[in-house]
């Protein structure tokens, strides 16, 4: 059977959705993986987005409910940054997990994050680290992309997101677009992770 892998975001602007799929074709170049990008619901009005200047949703990617986690065998996470921490958006999903956490359903599964900040100082690291508590609760087994990367996590020619924590981009005043460099992070990012969801699922059967 096919490893799993769910790239669960939210994305504002539209930053977060490119690195996600990038992170997809990635994990789908592992074979014998099964990539599926999701959106997690919307909490703001159709009229406050329009007043952010949020363009829509991309189209055929579907809204996923919290019970649907329990179908993956790894799942990536990724967000926009607020203030450096996680989003409402993606705190208000993960609350409706309660009850995969009572039962802990979620538990021993991998899980990796990426994301995207304003600036570089922006909580490329911090975002992702307090989001990780999240994660604890539920047991899952933290997996981040640490300096597999190679050179291009010691890059100092260019302005770049990403972390040992994940991938990451900065946009700017959101006219600013994923490099070249932080898309192959989040393609790295999403072949690496997958790999070990593959490893990890033999393992247990």
């Amino acid at each position: 059977m096919a490893t799993k892998i769910y790239i669960v975001y939210y994305s504002t602007y539209g930053h977060v959705a490119t690195l996600a799929e990038e992170i997809q074709r990635g994990a789908a170049s592992v074979a014998g993986v099964e990539a599926t990008l999701w959106q997690v619901p919307e909490t703001l009005s159709g009229e406050a987005l329009a007043k952010m200047g949020a363009p829509p949703k991309r189209a055929g990617v579907p809204a996923i409910a919290p019970a649907e986690l329990v179908e993956a065998d790894g799942v990536l996470f990724g967000f926009p940054t607020r203030f450096g921490m996680l989003p409402a958006q993606l705190k208000a999903f993960l609350d409706g997990t309660s009850d995969l956490w009572c039962e802990q359903r979620l538990a021993g599964k991998p899980a990796g994050i990426f994301c995207s900040t304003g600036c570089q100082g922006g909580g490329q690291e911090t975002t992702a680290l307090t989001a990780i508590t999240q994660l604890v609760h539920h047991g899952m087994l933290f997996v981040p992309v640490g300096y597999t990367f190679g050179a291009g996590m010691f890059e100092m020619g260019e302005v770049k997101g990403g972390s040992p924590y994940g991938a990451g981009t900065i946009a700017g005043d959101g006219s600013r677009v994923p490099t070249p460099l932080e898309l192959q992070q989040a393609f790295h990012q999403g072949k690496y992770f997958a790999g070990i969801a593959k490893k990890l699922k033999g393992a247990a059967a």
